[in-house]
């Protein structure tokens, strides 16, 4: 935010009324922003914006402090462990801006809602990151504490589930050796077991670690997860829901999973999620079955949706095409895939 004003340290901290240690350390993080009162972060937040701090950039602060809190918390070696209650990520369902904001720290791939840096950012002095990469010591903390956790709240049962959910999906960006076979172990010893016409914790677990596993091209489990997780109405409602909430169309924050069985209407704009649902026709994704099964979904439930942006009807039909030509879906994924075509190319007439 800073450099897309742009303003060096210095400048930054003169027109803030601070010392320009402090703003050395909130950069640095040697001095937690998470630890400053709500009502100086306020007035910061608003004296950045004054000062032309790029918007994008500022609505992620919040966002980033969620990440750090996790992070904080996981390399906290004082912390006495057995305690899921007060652990960042047992009662608050993480969105997608929130969890790849995580991983940045993990994998050093930025958040696809950060803006892009500005070209006229002043120049620093000396090293510096450009990126919260941890170091490899406190990357092995981290994940033997998501580990830990997800041991912790897999033993305590329901109450742990979302804390469970959460840490085992954080711990496939681990790169270790036994990353896969443990996401294995951890599937095998709570199989999912759907029932028709209902939702549980176990359908949001499934289709976590089933999403996980294909970051090391196991794509069974995803295939199984689509053809019993989403063979009815209600575990096609729950994979709905999820998308709305993941991609933030549904704003609302969620202490559990339940919300994913809500059949409340309008809860989230469907043509919203159609569009955002663009972006995922891409046959480089592990997911893209998962993908394309929750685009044929949503049309299959509301069909008139192309025909009110014949725009991204066109680019969906475009999308789908290149996908049908690729070879890159299964055949369950291409059957849905030239429905969808189908619909498209009504739609578009």
């Amino acid at each position: 935010m800073r450099e897309s004003i742009p303003l060096t340290q210095l400048q930054l901290a003169e027109a803030l009324g601070v010392d320009a240690t402090t703003v050395q350390g909130w950069e640095s993080g040697r001095r937690p922003l998470a630890a400053t009162s709500a009502s100086h972060l306020l007035a910061l937040r608003r004296r950045l914006l004054a000062e032309g701090a790029d918007p994008e950039s500022l609505v992620l602060l919040e966002v980033a402090m969620d990440a750090d809190s996790v992070i904080g918390y996981a390399l906290d070696e004082e912390r006495p462990a057995g305690d899921v209650n007060d652990h960042p990520l047992a009662g608050w369902v993480f969105n997608r801006a929130s969890t790849h904001m995580i991983a940045w720290a993990l994998t050093g791939a930025p958040p696809a809602a950060l803006p892009t840096a500005s070209a006229v950012a002043p120049r620093r002095r000396g090293p510096s990151p450009d990126s919260p990469v941890l170091a490899e010591p406190e990357r092995r903390l981290f994940f033997s504490h998501m580990r830990r956790s997800a041991e912790i709240a897999d033993h305590i049962g329901g109450s742990g589930s979302l804390l469970r959910r959460q840490a085992v999906y954080l711990c496939s960006y681990d790169t270790a050796s036994d990353t896969r076979d443990w996401l294995a172990d951890v599937q095998g010893r709570r199989p999912a077991r759907f029932k028709r016409s209902a939702w549980s914790p176990e359908w949001a677990d499934a289709r976590s670690l089933a999403t996980s596993l294909t970051r090391y091209g196991d794509l069974d489990h995803l295939h199984g997860f689509i053809e019993y997780g989403m063979g009815d109405d209600a575990g096609e409602l729950a994979n709905l829901n999820y998308w709305a909430y993941w991609l933030e169309l549904d704003r609302l924050p969620r202490p559990d999973d339940s919300f994913m069985a809500d059949p409340t209407p309008q809860r989230w704009d469907a043509g919203a999620l159609l569009r955002s649902f663009a972006d995922r026709l891409d046959p480089g994704l592990g997911c893209i079955d998962l993908n394309v099964h929750s685009v044929w979904s949503l049309l299959a439930n509301k069909p008139g949706l192309p025909a009110g942006d014949p725009s991204l009807a066109r680019e969906l039909r475009r999308r789908v095409a290149l996908l049908l030509d690729s070879g890159s879906v299964s055949r369950q994924a291409r059957r849905e895939l030239d429905q969808v075509h189908y619909g498209l190319k009504l739609s578009t007439r």
